[in-house]
């Protein structure tokens, strides 16, 4: 994970890795089997079960709900996973994330009537805070163009790419 992942957008650690597994193994979609290998540590290989395949299939099938947050984590999971298991699946998730960050930025933004409402503490000056929220607004609504200009991109390259 700190390596070609690391751009992913997911975070973990090998301890998270390993409790899930744990809970992957207890619930029976994940198997193991320990291999001997000469010189080195046993080595863990974990696999899908059939009942974890099956899990897996139907989660990718299941339809793809957006998060507020755009470039939420959970976004690039599913495009990952599920888009990993054909070029329908990658298409259908890009495009319903496409349409629904679309969609939300067209609703305005009224960022005056937000800081406006920021309850006042001696130690603010509300003039100031207001200037920090609209550049903090302002580089979310930059980092969003970009995220859909790459939606757009992305998904004009899948859908246009001549099937395998």
């Amino acid at each position: 994970m700190d390596g070609p992942g690391r751009f992913v957008g997911y975070r973990v650690t090998l301890p998270q890795v390993y409790r899930t597994l744990g809970k992957l193994v207890e619930r029976g979609l994940v198997e193991f089997e320990v291999e001997a290998r000469e010189g080195k540590p046993d080595a863990k290989v974990d696999r899908l079960t059939v009942d974890g395949r099956q899990t897996l299939l139907d989660w990718a099938h299941s339809p793809y709900e957006p998060a507020p947050r755009p470039m939420n984590p959970d976004f690039m999971m599913r495009f990952l996973l599920a888009g990993a298991l054909g070029r329908e699946l990658a298409v259908e998730v890009l495009r319903t994330e496409l349409d629904y960050r679309r969609e939300q930025v067209r609703t305005p933004t009224r960022i005056d009537e937000l800081s406006g409402a920021l309850a006042p503490i001696d130690d603010i000056d509300s003039g100031w805070a207001a200037q920090v929220m609209r550049a903090a607004h302002e580089q979310g609504r930059a980092s969003t163009a970009a995220y859909i200009g790459w939606l757009e991109v992305t998904l004009a390259d899948f859908e246009n790419r001549p099937h395998a």
